[in-house]
């Protein structure tokens, strides 16, 4: 008989609960991963909505003065013209302004329709409600490609389909940091979900090189392609998500084996069979009497959500710390466009650096927490750190510019993944929830939604900041990451007072 290969052995030493993980692991992370796909090209083709018309002015000119000298009355037509420069309705002198209210109106409506989400969401079974949430999703952010198809030049038709968006798009979060908060344990919980939250960079970019692709040929499709991917990953999310691990089926499979089991702890139902290993039947099924459990836990409200210790601290330093990474998502690219003058495809290319950055800090602030047990003091050194790199934009010819791009991603990414992720699931399952599980999703939807205040505020105050010059963009942005920093220090001298390193030792 032939051996069988080590791969297979390894296939079979995991249990169907290891392999229900891995996939729910995965899953979320793609279907993430589409959302921030598709959130990406608005950033890169704003330099596409509104060129450097300047060349094309200054020919014109000069072919005027030519013909001028030569004593030629013919006047020539200009070489400019709004319809062939920019995309009506940014074609105007205020179109920063512009193209900040379009982010604004996205982030805004993320920002309110995301406390309503998590609530929502802890109350309608997960996996219809990402579905319809991505589907949804899918069908605005087409929309906003079909402008370009359809010659539509309406800022209020764009600023529609933006609020639109963002209020469908908050059906993700709360979802699926609740999923991977019911498949994984709080044991090296920010290494997995450092690792786990790498979906944001890796969205962006993607979203990046998809949207780059086309900016210059078509930028319609820069948005329609990524719109029929998350649509696609929401069919997938329909067929194959599994919100959560059952908490019944050893119970049940105690009670074929004939061993004794608690009478408050079977209840029969569709995550449980698919749990339940087919070959672990000890003895011959026996009629049995089954017990259905207590009433589950009720939902959390909202006033109870923020009662929980260290709920508000993290949730006001998400504002600022995510105002400064949505600052440098919607905006980096055409700064990049304008300062090395390069065009939108490798203005984008380049900006890729900086979320190539925030998978390393990501990751690394999860290991790094779990190893001093100290969530808050990591993000305070990150956030202190992070401060004077942000302001490397105003030195950009003097400086390594890829360098300082990854440097500059994982230090502003790095607090921000931390606490979207990891933070909020310790919160989430505080022990003064006395093991309600539910409250997690409102939890997460609260720092998140929090969070997406400062994620709308940035763009649209780098919109209105840059028409005075960049400079007084980047000072903004130190200025939030000092501000973010001090709402920690609370937490950062409870953790450093403790005597030994516990795992959420400041939020507990």
């Amino acid at each position: 008989m032939a051996p069988v290969p080590p791969g297979i052995h390894l296939l079979v030493s995991f249990n169907r609960e290891q392999w229900y993980r891995a996939l729910t692991f995965m899953l979320t992370f793609l279907l993430y991963t589409s959302f921030h796909l598709s959130r990406k090209p608005i950033s890169i083709v704003k330099s596409e909505l509104h060129k450097n018309c300047s060349a094309a002015s200054e020919l014109a000119a000069a072919t005027g003065a030519v013909a001028s000298g030569g004593g030629q009355e013919t006047s020539f037509p200009s070489l400019h013209t709004e319809t062939q420069c920019s995309w009506k309705p940014f074609d105007k002198s205020n179109y920063k302004q512009l193209l900040g209210a379009m982010d604004y109106s996205f982030l805004c409506a993320y920002a309110i329709g995301m406390y309503l989400s998590g609530i929502i969401g802890e109350r309608l079974p997960i996996r219809l409600y990402l579905t319809v949430g991505m589907l949804s999703s899918g069908l605005f952010t087409c929309l906003f490609g079909l402008g370009y198809i359809y010659n539509i030049h309406s800022l209020g038709f764009y600023i529609f389909v933006q609020v639109a968006n963002g209020l469908v798009q908050t059906t993700g979060w709360p979802s699926v940091v609740t999923c991977i908060g019911n498949w994984f344990g709080k044991g090296r919980r920010g290494l997995i979900m450092g690792l786990w939250n790498s979906h944001t960079s890796v969205g962006n970019i993607l979203g990046s090189l998809i949207a780059g692709y086309w900016v210059s040929s078509n930028w319609g499709l820069s948005f329609i392609v990524p719109g029929l991917i998350i649509a696609a990953m929401g069919v997938v999310c329909f067929l194959f998500l599994i919100e959560r691990k059952s908490k019944t089926g050893s119970a049940e499979l105690q009670l074929i084996c004939g061993l004794p089991v608690p009478a408050s702890v079977l209840v029969q139902n569709y995550d449980t069979e698919l749990l339940l290993p087919r070959d672990a039947v000890c003895v011959p099924a026996q009629p049995v009497v089954v017990v259905k459990s207590e009433s589950e836990p009720s939902a959390i409200s909202f006033m109870g959500a923020l009662r929980i210790p260290g709920v508000v601290e993290f949730s006001l330093c998400l504002l600022f710390a995510k105002l400064v990474s949505y600052t440098f998502l919607f905006w980096l690219p055409l700064y990049i466009t304008k300062a090395a003058h390069l065009d939108a495809k490798k203005a984008g290319d380049l900006s890729t650096l900086f979320d190539v950055g925030g998978i390393v800090g990501g990751i690394l602030a999860g290991v790094i927490s779990d190893k001093l047990g100290k969530r808050a003091s990591t993000c305070a050194v990150m956030l202190l750190l992070a401060a004077p790199t942000v302001s490397f934009p105003m030195f950009w010819f003097l400086a390594n510019k890829h360098r300082m791009l990854l440097v500059c991603g994982g230090l502003v990414n790095g607090p921000y993944a931390l606490i979207t992720t990891a933070v909020s699931a310790d919160l989430g399952t505080h022990k003064s929830l006395k093991g309600n599980a539910r409250a997690l999703s409102t939890v997460t939807a609260i720092i998140d939604g929090t969070g997406s205040v400062g994620a709308a505020l940035g763009p649209l105050l780098a919109g209105v900041l840059s028409a005075g010059g960049w400079n007084q963009v980047f000072y903004m942005l130190m200025t939030a990451d000092f501000l973010a920093l001090l709402l920690l220090l609370r937490l950062v001298t409870k953790e450093l007072s403790s005597s030994k390193p516990h795992p959420v030792s400041a939020i507990e």
